[in-house]
């Protein structure tokens, strides 16, 4: 192929580093919305599921949908069903939420369930970033 730019071999071994978060540089902003989450009290913003049920399947916890949720709201992804799909190829995505991937079924039913919550935290989050200077 001469004088153009190859990629590498498809059949090529490789190494990917240890550590997803090796991925994920310090200014993504991933690692902002990480941090925004970690502090807000879910339960007093009105959350469902916060405390997990005694019986049952284990579920997701709130924290995670809404960082999957988040995330597709600064990077226009609103279907639930292409949320699915990011959380199982977006390196981000697997970083953020701990290589989870949840159906879209669960995104979806969280957003029914959770709309007012997800409004407010949306307002607050939107609002920090102003005040940050990230939005204009």
């Amino acid at each position: 192929m001469g004088r153009f730019i190859t990629g590498a071999d498809r059949s090529q071994t490789t190494l990917f580093p240890p550590c997803v978060d090796d991925w994920i540089a310090e200014d993504n902003p991933v690692r902002a919305v990480d941090a925004f989450v970690a502090v807000l009290d879910l339960g007093e913003l009105g959350f469902a599921g916060v405390e997990p049920a005694a019986t049952g399947r284990p579920a997701y916890h709130p924290s995670v949908l809404l960082k999957l949720y988040i995330y597709g709201y600064l990077n226009r992804v609103q279907s639930s069903r292409r949320l699915e799909r990011e959380a199982d190829r977006n390196v981000e995505l697997m970083w953020l939420i701990g290589r989870l991937v949840p159906d879209h079924k669960t995104i979806a039913d969280f957003r029914r369930d959770n709309g007012e919550a997800i409004r407010q935290v949306c307002g607050r989050f939107v609002l920090l970033c102003r005040q940050m200077g990230l939005l204009a």
